[in-house]
């Protein structure tokens, strides 16, 4: 692949456009979801909304990192881009919370063919040397989007318009895609190869009917009623002929050969973790910030402000680390300030100043920072050209179900935790039930200004006890990545560039 040194700059700003449209997305319309159901109705479809854009983009996420091996990066990154586009713009144009579920899914699956192949053709175009320095760029670029996401979404609300959470994503991704199709030149010759369809189909309804599982259980459906018991009991059949189908395949979407690498499943494994123990942060401090100090959604999500710093500074850090230290060095250094920081977050109380807070805030997007840089090159480590975009899709695809089930169990958590703690507080008084199932209503400004005192006191109280008893249940997931990443073994950078593997546009000095 060649590629000119001045057209280099424009293809990596156009795939860091793309990252930032596509990994904001999803943060930023669930801030907006409750003004969004207020205005369109539907309040008994509002997971359909959310469910639709997770499901696509999972399901998509191994099947065009597949397709992109087999038939090049650069075709599918702008149907992605396009598709992501038209989805956005339709969204917002939509008149119904039906109409915006059906596309929500269009920007799905979009977004599943963008964000893994990204990482790949960073991947493909550039030399050992360089992949480090890119790969904190795009790791920077992911976090701070998925953490600004909901400031973001809360700003636009509220003095904009709804509609303009997807209106702004045209002008971005408008760019990115001239700056992709323009200077992206992509010279690797293809072979015809056969499409695993049986794989593509089983792995979509397994997702479908999980996502499903986890998004009604417990809000639409009882964890014990036949629907969602049927939907998880649908996910293991689906699943095992998923698993069945990929060992006959002769090009399986997801290759379990890739498996056997000790880097790669030890990865994929920690990416897994991490996202589930992430998720909790970037739900449970703006809602303990808002319910417990008081404020607005935009002060709210200003205070992700010092974890995201965090994890910038992270990100570039270990990009730059790993062309020194092994792999597994710079993650345990990760994993370890992430457990203190998701313990300190554990700790807090309505009596914990807000610099302790930003403190441990900062500690805990630090950690997390290098999992999203250093994770995306080690799981592609020791692969070829062939191989690479499916090996970083699946490392997407599995972070992303790390974090769709963390946002489940752990809501859960969170959801009973603070019912007993209403339920103690008013000593099962009447009214109590109607307090906590409208707890983020009453916590707004207006609200807290009609709740007495006393009666506020008791709803701080437990919904601060709520968010720290989260937080230490997150700590589970947080030690068994630390555990995953113990098995990461020595490989690193650094071998590459020992070995002088770099890629054509350095052999041709480009």
């Amino acid at each position: 692949m060649s590629i000119g040194q001045n057209k280099l700059g424009f293809v990596v700003a156009g795939l860091l456009l793309g990252i930032l449209v596509a990994s904001i997305d999803n943060t930023i319309v669930s801030t907006a979801m409750a003004t969004i159901v207020s205005d369109l109705g539907g309040l008994d479809k509002y997971v359909w909304v959310t469910s639709a854009y997770l499901v696509t983009e999972m399901a998509g996420m191994p099947i065009f990192g597949k397709l992109s091996d087999m038939y090049g990066r650069k075709r599918f990154f702008v149907l992605g881009i396009s598709l992501f586009l038209i989805g956005s713009v339709l969204c917002g144009t939509a008149e119904s919370i039906t109409q915006l579920t059906i596309y929500r899914a269009i920007q799905g699956i979009g977004g599943g063919a963008m964000m893994p192949i990204a990482f790949a053709i960073v991947f493909d175009i550039f030399p050992a040397e360089k992949r480090g320095k890119m790969g904190g760029l795009f790791g920077a670029v992911f976090g701070t989007s998925s953490l600004f996401g909901p400031l973001a979404g809360a700003y636009l609300t509220e003095y904009i318009n709804w509609r303009w959470i997807f209106y702004i994503n045209v002008p971005i991704g408008l760019a990115a895609l001239a700056l992709i199709v323009v200077y992206y030149k992509e010279s690797l010759t293809h072979s015809k190869q056969k499409i695993d369809w049986w794989g593509a189909a089983t792995l979509v309804g397994a997702i479908i009917c999980l996502m499903f599982a986890l998004e009604l259980g417990g809000e639409k459906f009882a964890w014990s009623s036949g629907q969602i018991i049927g939907l998880f009991a649908g996910f293991a059949v689906l699943l095992g002929i998923f698993l069945f189908v990929e060992t006959k395949a002769s090009e399986p979407i997801i290759s379990f050969q890739m498996f056997r690498q000790r880097l790669f499943a030890s990865s994929t494994g920690a990416g897994l973790f991490y996202g589930a123990a992430f998720i909790t942060a970037a739900l449970y401090i703006p809602m303990f910030v808002q319910g417990v100090f008081g404020g607005t959604a935009v002060s709210a999500g200003l205070t992700l402000l010092p974890m995201t710093l965090g994890s910038v500074f992270a990100a570039q850090l270990g990009g730059i680390l790993v062309n020194k230290l092994p792999y597994r060095n710079v993650m345990t250094l990760s994993a370890v300030i992430f457990i203190i920081g998701i313990f300190l977050l554990s700790t807090i109380t309505p009596e914990t100043t807000r610099f302790l807070l930003s403190l441990y805030m900062f500690l805990t997007g630090f950690g997390i920072g290098f999992s999203f840089s250093v994770l995306g090159m080690s799981s592609i480590h020791g692969f070829d050209m062939r191989q690479r975009g499916s090996a970083t899709s699946t490392m997407s695809f599995v972070r992303s179900l790390g974090m769709t089930v963390g946002i489940t169990i752990f809501g859960i958590i969170q959801r009973n935790h603070f019912s007993n703690g209403m339920t103690d507080a008013f000593a099962g008084g009447e009214g109590s039930g109607q307090l906590t199932e409208n707890a983020r209503e009453l916590l707004s400004p207006e609200k807290r200004a009609e709740i007495p005192p006393a009666v506020m006191d008791k709803i701080v109280a437990a919904l601060s006890e709520s968010v720290s008893a989260t937080f230490m249940c997150s700590l589970v997931p947080a030690v068994l990545a630390l555990v995953c990443v113990l098995f990461m073994g020595n490989a690193g950078m650094k071998d590459i560039l020992n070995k002088q593997s770099v890629s054509p546009i350095a052999k041709k000095g480009a």
